[in-house]
């Protein structure tokens, strides 16, 4: 064979002219010892705190401790594959997960990798597990409602939109339950919902998906999951990580979004065993003092976030978003004030939102309690950081009481102002019912003969229990439970039996949607208890009692 010489040096040079010379800067560590998901590393002496770290066999890592000659840093993942001496790289990363469109419906790994069958997720958006919560002034108040359908919680513990409500109670109670009800209640609201699972049995949450896709929740839902089996760095990473998730479409896209975080015992638990295995000083109960900070430092990046307007040419482009004011109105202060500027320039300009601003993140915190014990470290520490709480009792749990919800202890001093007139007007005559009821409850139980205006106090605390009960995933909207509500704190409900009240329920809503859709439209669009909507719904009322009693 012959070669030309030409032609050798032709693809020499060539090659030679395509070469381009990268020098690639890293930070290389070594492994001291490893165990535990923990492992001491010598030689990177310039991570920071919260820095990824990669090991040789590619497992993600992050700094945890920066001590004077090693750093300690937590495995996420399996530490079988990490030895002595193996090369640590450091990344100048602080960690990150994927987000966006991409992960809605899928279930998830606290670091964002599939653990369903539905293939490789391609996302192109990363975003930190921990950023700085937003401020003050990028913050508005509270006004929009997050429905959960149910109606213990919407009539007297309401929810808003950026507002963090704790769910509390003892084991098996039903908190995972409301919770799940409430992200399928947002079907078609637009709500992304991420739904966090920490250290629960994989069965336990092979069932909250299995009902999220019966009811069709899944299609606005992300689930990351780090089970009783998952490391201890991933159950601590993993509400983070969820958070981060829904960050995304509320930064991003100026969605409302809603997370739910069961349960941040468990999480705790897990710190704890991460900060003994990294040897800093433990506190109360065993937990390390920055135990308070590890929940905080989450929540608050739950938030109503400011709505920004500005003021522009009716014939401007839709893309033009240069305010002709020459500012920007941030927040309602900011709405009320724009509106002032307006009102000269009606005819000829109009008021338009800049995109991706205004948003929410709704967070619904789980704690577990054991015996009821609301004042232990991580609950109290909690109840201390959130916006209310509904607290399920376990003697109303085991005396059927579906859902458990202790109307005495739930409170939601910030998701009241989002309640409508006519809810406000029904829910305050239903506390009212309730603590008089509860008063002559312990009477009652004596045996010993009551008064009228007392019976009539215990016929109608009974009628009320009753009617809050609910039946599993069945959400009920805010217009049938004014309604409801309406007829038991009326005294329509007193001189049923128990066992009558559920049936009258469904049939007086059916009757009032079909026979006086007026009514319903009426409270509906206004939803205010006006004096002759009041005379309508008591009308009603009567009538279908007379035809329900007859037939029953």
């Amino acid at each position: 064979m012959k070669f030309r010489i030409d032609k050798i040096a032709d693809a020499i040079k060539e090659e030679i002219s395509r070469y381009a010379g990268e020098l690639e800067i890293a930070q290389i560590g070594r492994v001291l010892d490893v165990g535990d998901g923990i492992a001491r590393i010598y030689g990177l002496s310039g991570a920071m705190a919260g820095e990824m770290i990669v090991f040789a066999n590619d497992t993600i890592g992050q700094v945890f401790n920066l001590e004077e000659n090693f750093i300690g840093a937590v495995i996420l993942g399996d530490d079988v594959g990490i030895k002595e001496g193996d090369n640590v790289r450091g990344t100048g990363k602080v960690l990150s997960v994927p987000v966006g469109e991409e992960l809605i419906g899928r279930v998830v790994d606290p670091l964002g990798r599939p653990i369903d069958d539905g293939g490789a997720i391609d996302a192109t958006d990363h975003r930190p597990v921990e950023i700085p919560a937003p401020g003050i002034a990028d913050r508005e108040p509270v006004s929009e409602p997050l429905t959960t359908g149910i109606k213990a919680i919407d009539s007297m513990a309401p929810i808003g939109r950026g507002q963090r409500e704790l769910i509390i109670g003892d084991r098996k109670t039903g908190k995972t339950t409301i919770a799940v009800d409430t992200i399928i209640n947002q079907k078609e609201r637009g709500i992304v919902c991420v739904y966090v699972a920490i250290g629960q049995k994989e069965s336990t949450i092979a069932a909250v998906v299995d009902a999220l896709r019966e009811h069709g929740a899944m299609d606005h839902t992300i689930v990351v999951a780090a089970g009783s089996g998952s490391a201890a760095p991933l159950q601590y990473i993993a509400p983070y990580a969820g958070c981060a998730m829904a960050e995304y479409f509320m930064y991003a896209q100026g969605r409302d979004t809603l997370c739910v975080y069961d349960d941040l015992s468990k999480q705790a638990e897990a710190y704890r065993q991460i900060s003994l295995l990294l040897r800093r000083p433990p506190g109360r109960e065993v937990f390390p003092g920055d135990v308070f900070y590890l929940h905080s430092r989450l929540l608050e990046r739950s938030a109503k976030r400011a709505t920004r307007w500005v003021i522009v040419p009716r014939s401007a482009p839709d893309e033009a978003f240069t305010s002709v004011t020459g500012k920007e109105y941030v927040g309602v202060p900011g709405l009320h004030e724009a509106e002032r500027d307006l009102d000269d320039l009606s005819e000829t300009h109009e008021l338009r939102k800049v995109p991706a601003s205004g948003g929410s993140m709704t967070a619904l915190p789980i704690v577990e309690t054991l015996e009821g014990e609301v004042t232990s470290y991580i609950p109290a520490n909690v109840i201390s950081m959130t916006d209310g709480q509904v607290y399920l009792e376990p003697d109303l749990f085991f005396a059927g009481v579906r859902p458990a919800v202790n109307v005495a202890v739930s409170v939601s001093p910030t998701g009241s102002k989002t309640q409508t007139p006519a809810m406000k007007k029904v829910a305050g005559a239903l506390r009212l019912d309730l603590a008089a009821y509860r008063q002559v409850e312990s009477f009652a139980q004596l045996g010993t003969e009551l008064e009228p205006d007392t019976q009539r106090q215990l016929d109608r605390g009974r009628a009320l229990i009753e009617l809050l009960k609910q039946d599993l995933r069945v959400s009920i909207d805010t217009t049938d439970q004014v309604i409801s509500l309406f007829a038991g704190t009326r005294g329509f409900l007193d001189d049923l039996a128990l066992e009558q009240i559920g049936p009258f329920e469904r049939g007086l809503l059916d009757e009032i949607r079909g026979r006086h859709p007026e009514i319903y439209e009426a409270l509906e669009e206004s939803g205010e208890l006006t004096d002759e909507l009041t005379e309508e719904i008591t009308g009603a009322i009567v009538e279908f009692k007379k035809v329900f009693l007859a037939e029953w």
